[in-house]
C-alpha cells in the first residue's frame, strides 16, 4: 500500500476573485517545472485545490520539492482505497505509520456522501478508531484537540483517507506579481529581500555594482553564489554586473566626504533604473532596513529616492537586524554573505557619513559634475550572467512561512 495522490491547498490564492485563474495557471506552471523529472506524476486542478496523481512516484520526494513552491499553503498525502472494511482499516494504520512526526492523540472524522455505504459516520469512526488503538502503541483518542485528525471521505467510487497537513512556502506563485530588479550587494540583507520578494510573486533579476581593483574577484564570486541561491526558486537568475569604479572615484573627488555615501546611492539607483527600463521591469528592490546604517535613515531615503519615480520596494524596512540574520541562516545565504570580501560601498565608506542629508544640497553638489555620460557607459558595459540553481529546493525554503 502506498499514497497515490497529494492534495495541494492554495491558501491566499483562494481569496482572489476574477483573476484567480491567472494565479492558478502560474502555480501550475511552477509545479510542473519542479516535478519535471517525475514523469509518471500528473497534475490536476480545480477552483479550490490541486492534486498530484502519483502513479507509483515516491510521495516523499515530491512533497519535499513542493515545499519550496511559492503559492502552496499546505500539502497532504492521500490514499484511495476500495470499500472493503478490512482494506479501509489497513489503510488507516498505514497512514498513521507514515506520519512525518510522532503523535500521541488522534481522532477520526468521517464524511459520507455515499449513503448506500453500510456504515454510518459514527460507526466508521468507532471501527477505525478502535482498530488504530489495537494496532499502535502510545496513542489515545482526543476529539477536541488531537495531534492528528484522520479524515475519511466515503464517495460512491472509493474511500479517500487524508489528514496530515504539511506547511508549504505560502505567498503567491512566482511571476504572478510582475518583474522587479534586486540590488544585490553581497551582504546579508539583500538576498533575504530577494527571497521575500519572490514569495510575493515577483520575478526578479539582480544588479550588482563592481569596483575593481577596490573590490576583488572573490567579492564578485560571492555575489554570483548568492544569485545561484536565489535561482534555486526559479531555476535561473540573471545577474547584471555594473562596472562602477570610474563613477565611484569621481564621486570621491567631487562630492564632499560626508555626502559621498548619499551620492553613491543616488547614482546606483539611476543606473539600476536604466537597467530596469531596459529589462522591462516595474520596480527596484533593496535590502534596506530603517535606521540600520547612515544611508538607511528616513532622511537618506528621502534624498536618494529623488532620482527616480520607479517604485522602490524594501521588504526588510521594519525588520530588526537580528531577525534578518535569522532569516539568512534559514535560507542558507548567511555563510556566503559573511565571506570577508567587501563590496564597493563598504570600501569607500566615509568616516562620518551624513545621516540627515538634504536633497537640495546633494543635488547642488552633483550639479557640478556631468554624470550622465558615465551612467550611460556603465549601463552599456554591464555584464549579464545567467546563473542556474538546483531544481526543487528542499530545506532552504521550509522556514519561509515562519519568517514573521
Amino acid at each position: 500500500m502506498k499514497f497515490d495522490h497529494i492534495i495541494i491547498r492554495y491558501g491566499e490564492i483562494s481569496t482572489k476573485k476574477r483573476n484567480r485563474k491567472g494565479f492558478v495557471d502560474k502555480l501550475k506552471a511552477n509545479i510542473r517545472w519542479v516535478l519535471e523529472e517525475f514523469s509518471n506524476a500528473k497534475l490536476s486542478a480545480n477552483r479550490e485545490r490541486m492534486y498530484i496523481l502519483l502513479y507509483g512516484e515516491d510521495p516523499q520526494d515530491i512533497i519535499e520539492r513542493l515545499k519550496g513552491v511559492f503559492g502552496i499553503q499546505s500539502l497532504s498525502p492521500a490514499l484511495k482505497v476500495g470499500k472493503d472494511i478490512e482494506e479501509i482499516k489497513s489503510a488507516a494504520v498505514y497512514y498513521f505509520e507514515q506520519l512525518s512526526e510522532k503523535v500521541s492523540t488522534f481522532k477520526i472524522t468521517t464524511k459520507r456522501s455515499d449513503k448506500d455505504f453500510p456504515y454510518n459516520t459514527d460507526e466508521l469512526n468507532h471501527i477505525l478508531g478502535g482498530h488504530l488503538l489495537e494496532n499502535t502503541e502510545g496513542i489515545t483518542v482526543d476529539v477536541k484537540k488531537p495531534d492528528f485528525n484522520l479524515r475519511v471521505e466515503v464517495r460512491r467510487e472509493a474511500i479517500y483517507l487524508t489528514g496530515e497537513v504539511i506547511p508549504g512556502a505560502g505567498g503567491l506563485p512566482l511571476g504572478s506579481s510582475g518583474k522587479a530588479m534586486l540590488m544585490l550587494s553581497g551582504g546579508i540583507d539583500s538576498p533575504v529581500a530577494g527571497f521575500l520578494s519572490m514569495k510575493r510573486g515577483l520575478e526578479i533579476e539582480c544588479i550588482h555594482f563592481y569596483s575593481p581593483p577596490f573590490t576583488s574577484e572573490r567579492s564578485r564570486q560571492k555575489t554570483v553564489d548568492l544569485a545561484e541561491k536565489l535561482a534555486e526558486v526559479s531555476g535561473s537568475m540573471k545577474l547584471h554586473i555594473v562596472p562602477f569604479t570610474e563613477i565611484q572615484l569621481l564621486i570621491q573627488k567631487q562630492i564632499p566626504e560626508n555626502y559621498t555615501m548619499t551620492s553613491t546611492r543616488r547614482l546606483m539607483l539611476r543606473i539600476a533604473d536604466k537597467i530596469r527600463e531596459r529589462q522591462e521591469a516595474m520596480a527596484i528592490i533593496t535590502g534596506e532596513s530603517l535606521g540600520q546604517v547612515a544611508s538607511q535613515t528616513l532622511s537618506s531615503m528621502y534624498a536618494i529616492n529623488e532620482v527616480t519615480n520607479t517604485p522602490i520596494l524594501r521588504p526588510l524596512i521594519t525588520i530588526d537586524k537580528t531577525d534578518i540574520i535569522g532569516m539568512a541562516r534559514d535560507l542558507n545565504t548567511l555563510e556566503i554573505s559573511n565571506r570577508p570580501y567587501e563590496d564597493c560601498c563598504t570600501v569607500f565608506t566615509p568616516a562620518s557619513p551624513k545621516t540627515k542629508p538634504r536633497r537640495e544640497k546633494v543635488a547642488f553638489y552633483e550639479s557640478f559634475v556631468d554624470f550622465d555620460a558615465l551612467i550611460d557607459e556603465a549601463v552599456q558595459k554591464t555584464e549579464i550572467l545567467t546563473v542556474s540553481g538546483v531544481k526543487g529546493r528542499k530545506s532552504d525554503l521550509e522556514e519561509l512561512e515562519n519568517l514573521f
